[in-house]
């Protein structure tokens, strides 16, 4: 008789997802919807499974209870309640159900985009109020109007997908989105100044990163035409929002639908909400019966099929590798992720080529696997949607990037090598990592240049005339600005020639100091890197 699985639900699921694990013979249910914290740790040794939304937080210690669990299951997107990092050491896939609510938030996007020219919340408040003012709420046809959509990823291309057939001119703007797969989708693709400049609505639905926070801010607003329309059903953040509210003021901006704001739920005297013609709703992108619905049956049968089958669907941290395997290719998995990440904060284009070759002892490794984390890096910067080592090949596919992969079993200076370069239209960047012993993993090589560096935190990197004074000048700089330096590489291509510092500091460094350390005379180009 085939062993059954202990699986254990702890926050609230929909009746659709709960009925699935009954119905499978193999599976042993406990529901118990809002355990506390200790009671979950004293409990959860003896479950193979546990399915989670966001009322759980799946912290190192129950983890570490965890002596049986196999699988962590996310109904929903976000993964942010798990500890991910302590799950992947103790070998635990966790998976979400990121598809689930795509279509739902693309949906409220539109509708927000229709309530807010129509000016519906505002006539329906008025008629139940006794009154009958149809000449104060003219509104406004969306038909023929051109819709800029910042952020191609799952939600923007149904979004596309869904003013395209309200007869809507769309076009779009994303960094790693190519010029043709962009014609497929109906999506004329432009820069992000000009889809400010052009746009009659304007809708955001990329991820919160450093790069996109408050993208839409005073200098989006200062191009854009008399009259625009935005709409934000993505994350609060993205939009600034007391430049939006200048820019209503001002008469930039005729009005704005937000369904997120930076602090939820905003305060009282938030001045957005004070003003007729923005329209607010708390956070429902994702709120309705059929996406709660999906959310739960996806991630009910995504945990039966592996704990049957062995079958990873969405795993955020973990490919489909047996344990074996993993205690092979896990390190550098996790190099190809952080080479790829690196080099997501060095371009400003779309990729048109990722090549991904294995040196020496690491020729011998999946290049596949390895592949897939480098794009999860790489493209994880970019996308409004969760990327993992089974989704991330296929949306490079999807975007036109071309991926090769190549071995060599020679050496140099390291045994054991992992070469990423990327080609954009505007250039060539490669970086070299290595993984020395079991675990520890470094930086050797950037665009040629010889570093050693472990790529953990939070790094300047600086290209400069190789001149007496550089490093002084920068370190100077930092101190005025109370950045602590923790460490230093140094690599160059000729004595009095070109070089490249990286530059290891203890905090995150602002835009501002990166311009100042651009004064600095023999300084070409700052940027700051997180790892």
């Amino acid at each position: 008789m085939a062993a059954k699985f202990r699986v254990l639900v702890s926050d609230s699921l929909a009746e659709q997802g709960i009925e699935i694990l009954r119905r499978c013979d193999r599976i042993e249910l406990d529901v118990k919807a809002g355990i506390k914290p200790a009671e979950l740790t004293r409990i959860i040794g003896g479950y193979d499974a546990l399915i989670i939304r966001s009322g759980t937080k799946v912290t190192r210690e129950i983890v570490e209870a965890a002596k049986s669990l196999k699988v962590v299951g996310r109904a929903g997107v976000g993964v942010d309640n798990v500890d991910l990092d302590a799950a992947t050491r103790r070998g635990i896939v966790v998976m979400n159900s990121p598809l689930g609510n795509s279509v739902t938030t693309a949906e409220h996007a539109i509708a927000m985009m229709m309530a807010l020219t129509r000016h519906i919340p505002a006539a329906n408040a008025s008629l139940k109020a006794g009154k009958w003012e149809r000449g104060k709420f003219t509104g406004t046809e969306v038909s023929n109007k051109t819709l800029g959509i910042i952020g191609l990823g799952n939600i923007g291309r149904i979004v596309a997908d869904r003013a395209l057939g309200l007869k809507m001119k769309v076009i779009g703007f994303d960094p790693i989105l190519t010029a043709e797969a962009a014609a497929r989708l109906g999506v004329d693709l432009v820069t992000l100044d000009e889809l400010f400049q052009r746009a009659d609505f304007i809708t955001v639905h990329t991820p919160l990163t450093d790069d996109t926070r408050g993208i839409v801010g005073r200098a989006a607003f200062a191009m854009m035409k008399k009259g625009v329309r935005i709409i934000n059903c993505a994350r609060g953040g993205i939009v600034d929002e007391q430049a939006l509210a200048d820019a209503i003021a001002a008469g930039t901006v005729a009005g704005a639908a937000l369904d997120v704001f930076v602090q939820e739920p905003p305060p009282p005297d938030h001045p957005l909400l004070k003003l007729d013609n923005v329209i607010g709703t708390p956070h429902l992108g994702a709120a309705t019966d059929e996406a709660q619905v999906q959310v739960a049956v996806d991630i009910a049968q995504q945990v039966i099929n592996f704990l049957v089958d062995g079958t990873i669907q969405h795993a955020v941290n973990i490919p489909a590798l047996s344990p074996q395997e993993l205690e092979t290719l896990g390190p550098h998995l996790e190099l190809g992720r952080k080479l790829g990440e690196f080099l997501g904060q060095i371009i400003d284009e779309a990729p048109k080529q990722v090549t991904v070759a294995l040196g020496g002892e690491a020729a011998s490794l999946k290049a596949e696997q390895v592949s897939a984390a480098v794009l999860k890096g790489l493209l994880s910067r970019f996308l409004d949607q969760p990327l993992n080592y089974v989704n991330a090949p296929y949306i490079a596919r999807e975007r036109g990037i071309k991926v090769t992969e190549m071995r060599s079993r020679e050496t140099a200076d390291y045994i054991d090598t992992l070469t990423v370069a990327v080609t954009t239209p505007a250039g060539r960047h490669e970086v070299t990592g290595a993984v020395f012993g079991n675990r520890a993993l470094r930086l050797i090589r950037i665009d040629g240049y010889r570093v050693e560096a472990v790529p953990e935190g939070y790094f300047l990197m600086l290209h400069n005339r190789d001149v007496p004074g550089v490093v002084g000048a920068i370190g100077t700089m930092l101190g005025q600005s109370n950045i602590n330096i923790a460490g230093l590489e140094l690599g160059r291509d000729r004595v009095g020639g070109l070089a490249l510092s990286l530059v290891e500091v203890d905090e995150p460094v602002s835009s501002e100091v990166l311009e100042r350390l651009k004064t600095i005379p023999a300084i070409t180009s700052a940027e700051f890197i997180k790892f």
